[in-house]
């Protein structure tokens, strides 16, 4: 079960003194047996860390893969696999409301790296097929998207970049490993900023690779290795621990947004409410059928405009003014001037009426009482 992978994979008790949490090993360098003999694989921690070691074993183990790496950050990650599996002239499509830092990746770093891309709806398979070419190397994924909660369809798009020579990418940030599997569902790899969910607690920043094949799985941690970006010791041992209580706190978080939604829904001043749950959202029967709840982020539009969501953002006292999210505190925040602002005046240019929640796990009449008042 997914509870027992998260709490035991990678995880055995000391050898030496039995304790049930890994150590963390504050080292960079490991005495060899001989000269080219490595005691357990290790000699230096930018290679390895058994600390890291335990977590990556983990996250492979809840996401059902075969290599699981971790990073500084989740853009760390992301850097170090679109430069794994891309090359100069390549063609990456993304989604058209992807995390605003994976656009920057593309539209300021990239492009001087000549890797072309293309932001496109990916709701719309005869989009995406459209917008493939020979060079098309990467279908990146969203889903749920940051920060409009669009759902995309993880099988259907895993067969048309097959089908077309392409690998498909999910960002698994939002739903978790615990409420999405995407490599089950035939995707190529996941990438987590585990600085959200996973870590569960505002106070470790972190990435994460998974990859389906053994082979790919070992071109990443090259490439890793390579460049540099690891996690450290005591931010995996960190990230390891918020991903033991993963699975309740995804329950509690999925309960609360479920009480923010019904209220919004039913407050006069908030003139859309973007949540996968929803019956009405596009999305809903796709996000049903391959997510088991449907998480803990929450976006909604105001009547007044950008001016009555900033203002809004600024009146709640329980949910947090800051960006991120996934802590088990309540977060909230204004896209347009905040996370997507390096996508104003692009084609991901998110609507300045919106306002972004992530939900926590406090007492949810507190916080439903809170986002009352800050509506009012």
């Amino acid at each position: 079960g997914f509870e027992t992978l998260a709490i035991h994979a990678g995880q055995d008790p000391d050898p030496v003194t039995g304790a049930v949490v890994p150590p963390i090993y504050a080292t960079s360098t490991y005495k060899q047996d001989g000269v080219g003999g490595l005691r357990n694989g290790y000699e230096y921690s930018r290679s390895a860390n058994p600390t890291r070691t335990a977590l990556e074993e983990a996250l492979a183990a809840v996401e059902g893969g075969t290599r699981g790496l971790a990073f500084a950050s989740g853009l760390a990650a992301e850097d170090a696999l679109l430069r794994a599996v891309c090359r100069p002239q390549d063609h990456v499509i993304i989604p058209n409301d992807a995390y605003g830092g994976t656009y920057r990746l593309f539209s300021k770093v990239y492009e001087r790296w000549d890797l072309h891309f293309d932001p496109v709806p990916l709701g719309d398979l005869d989009a995406v097929a459209a917008a493939m070419t020979q060079k098309t190397k990467v279908v990146w994924v969203e889903t749920p998207t940051n920060p409009l909660l669009g759902v995309n369809d993880i099988a259907a798009l895993a067969q048309l970049a097959h089908d077309n020579g392409a690998l498909l990418v999910v960002d698994n940030t939002f739903a978790s490993p615990y409420l999405q599997q995407p490599l089950a569902l035939g995707a190529d790899v996941v990438v987590h900023s585990t600085t959200k969910y996973i870590g569960g607690h505002s106070d470790v920043i972190g990435g994460a690779l998974v990859a389906a094949d053994r082979e790919l799985g070992e071109e990443l941690a090259y490439h890793q290795n390579a460049m540099g970006a690891v996690a450290g010791p005591f931010d995996a041992w960190l990230t390891l621990r918020g991903l033991k209580t993963l699975g309740v706190r995804m329950d509690r978080h999925c309960d609360n947004a479920e009480r923010v939604v019904d209220l919004l829904l039913a407050h006069p001043k908030v003139t859309e409410v973007l949540y996968p749950g929803l019956a009405e959202h596009p999305g809903h029967e796709t996000a049903a059928k391959q997510m088991r709840r449907f998480g803990g982020m929450v976006s909604f539009r105001v009547a007044g405009g950008a001016q009555e969501a900033v203002d809004v953002c600024g009146r709640t006292e329980l949910f947090t003014l800051g960006e991120s999210l996934g802590g088990v505190e309540s977060l909230i925040e204004h896209p347009g001037r905040m996370t997507h602002a390096s996508a104003a005046g692009s084609p991901l240019e998110v609507p300045d009426d919106l306002v972004r929640l992530s939900v926590g796990i406090e007492t949810v009449d507190d916080l439903l009482a809170d986002l009352t008042r800050a509506l009012a």
